[in-house]
This record gives C-alpha cells, structure tokens and sequence, in this order.
C-alpha cells in the first residue's frame, strides 16, 4: 500500500505499518470489494465495476446479511437504521481506509484493555491477532467489537515490525472465572488443560 495514501488517509492513531498490516490482514486488493455473508455462508455477488453498482449491492443486502465493503472490509450499515442512510463514501477508498483504520484502532484499544494494558512490545502481536479476529467475526469476548465503546487510552506499541508480519493468527482465549480479563503478566496466566485428546 502507497505509503502516501496511508499518511494521508489513514486514523493518525495507528503507525503507517499497523495500518499496512491491518489492510493485508483483512482487507482486499479490489478497490470496490462487496463480500456478502449471511449465517456464516458467502452470497456469491456480481462484481461491481463502479461504486454505483457497489452501493447497489450494498443496498440490496444491508441488514438481511453482513455486507463488507472496499479495501478495509468495512462492515456496511453501522450504526444506520436505514438502508438508505448508507452513504457513497464506503466504496470511496481513502474515506474507507480512515473509517476503517479508526474501527481497527478502537478495536486493538479493547483488545489491549483485556489483556490489562501492557506496555511491553513483545505482546502486540498477540494484541494484533487476536484483533484481526475481532474485525472478522464482529466479536471478541462475547462483546460485539463494532458497537462497543471505545475504551481509549494509548494504542499497543508494536515494537519490530517484523515480529508483527511474523506473528501467528490466534483465537482469542474466552475469559474465566480463573483468569481475571485484567492481568497484565501475560506469562503468569492460570495453567490451562489441553483436552484436545479426549476421545481420540
């Protein structure tokens, strides 16, 4: 991604690389994407060739499936209550990239929030991953992610860069009564037993 396009589109809250890193993690290279999913399954679409054809997907789906829109996957129809308050600026690509990076940025504060705030760099790629997986399911902890408040405070340093594009995709752990969402040593978490084995 230009990094022109990034200063000049992009939430100044997250560094160019996250926002780099963001958009390859979940975003799509196609400038008017339109993915429909509804219960799970994707809805095969035409591909729109201009943002007309792209708002007129849009419009036909939003809220009877999950609609997702341009180079950040930008879930159409939030926070409207009508189809019709959807606006073009969705399939516009740097008004999607700045909608779409300051979700990401509330979303990596919530994230950063149940991991107790740390500070330390080697943890952001945990922060990143299990974020990624917030934006593509909607949910982290049993919260829906898009709706949710923002919980503010600073954004997660990511450290090396390369330990953020190196870093595994993980499902965020469900908390429990074991584990307060709120420790900030990462390693001194509750031990957890593997029973991957049982039955098999």
């Amino acid at each position: 991604m230009d990094p022109a396009f990034i200063k000049l589109c992009a939430d100044p809250a997250l560094k160019p690389a996250i926002v780099e890193h963001f958009v390859s993690a979940v975003g799509s290279g196609d400038p008017l994407a339109v993915t429909v999913k509804s219960g799970g399954r994707l809805i095969l679409v035409p591909k729109p060739e201009t943002p007309d054809e792209a708002m007129g997907i849009v419009a036909q789906y939003v809220g009877q499936a999950v609609v997702r829109v341009e180079v950040t996957q930008f879930p159409a129809g939030l926070g409207v209550k009508d189809s019709s308050e959807i606006t073009s600026d969705l399939v516009e690509p740097c008004d999607n990239l700045r909608k779409g990076s300051a979700m990401f940025a509330k979303i990596l504060r919530i994230v950063r929030k149940w991991y107790g705030n740390p500070t330390s760099a080697e943890v952001f790629p945990q922060i990143f991953d299990d974020a990624v997986y917030a934006w593509n399911t909607g949910q982290f902890d049993g919260q829906g992610v898009f709706q949710a408040a923002d919980p503010g405070g600073a954004l997660p340093d990511e450290g090396d860069k390369a330990k953020v594009v190196e870093a595994e995709p993980a499902d965020p752990a469900p908390a429990s009564e074991s584990e307060p969402p709120n420790t900030s040593d990462i390693d001194g978490a509750s031990i957890r037993i593997d029973l991957s084995r049982i039955g098999g």
